[in-house]
């Protein structure tokens, strides 16, 4: 019996624990074929009555060139929002030159639905799109 509570007791705050994000990234570096990591990457949200853009969250992609846990499902997060992806010391690392220092996305989160905001990236160019 005390096997049984220790595992509905475990299971369910497991199940607690896990949170659900609305909004990841990626960024993979195309000349290379593999993730951008230790990339920093900004969140803001426009403000929609002024238009100004509010600083929401900064983190770093992981050694894959993911952040997973962007936006928690956890309220309405309907609006108008800027990834800001700062490029310029991932490809001074590289030892290389870019074009690009940073680069701003900017898209409309309109539903509940799980947004994806990567970016395939080289020192002279990027591309982005709505994933999965």
């Amino acid at each position: 019996m005390k096997k049984i509570i220790f595992a509905l007791l475990f299971c369910s705050s497991f199940a607690f624990a896990q949170e659900k994000f609305q909004l990841s990234t990626h960024i993979l570096d195309i000349s290379k074929g593999i993730g951008a990591s230790y990339v920093e990457v900004e969140l803001r949200k426009q403000d929609s009555t002024n238009q100004n853009w509010l600083f929401l969250d900064k983190k770093m992609t992981d050694n894959n060139g993911r952040i997973k846990e962007l936006l928690p499902m956890n309220k309405s997060n309907v609006g108008i929002y800027k990834l800001i992806f700062k490029t310029q010391s991932y490809f001074v690392k590289q030892q290389q030159e870019s074009f690009y220092p940073f680069i701003e996305v900017v898209f409309e989160i309109k539903d509940n639905e799980h947004y994806h905001v990567p970016i395939t990236l080289s020192a002279n160019g990027y591309s982005t799109y709505r994933g999965n």
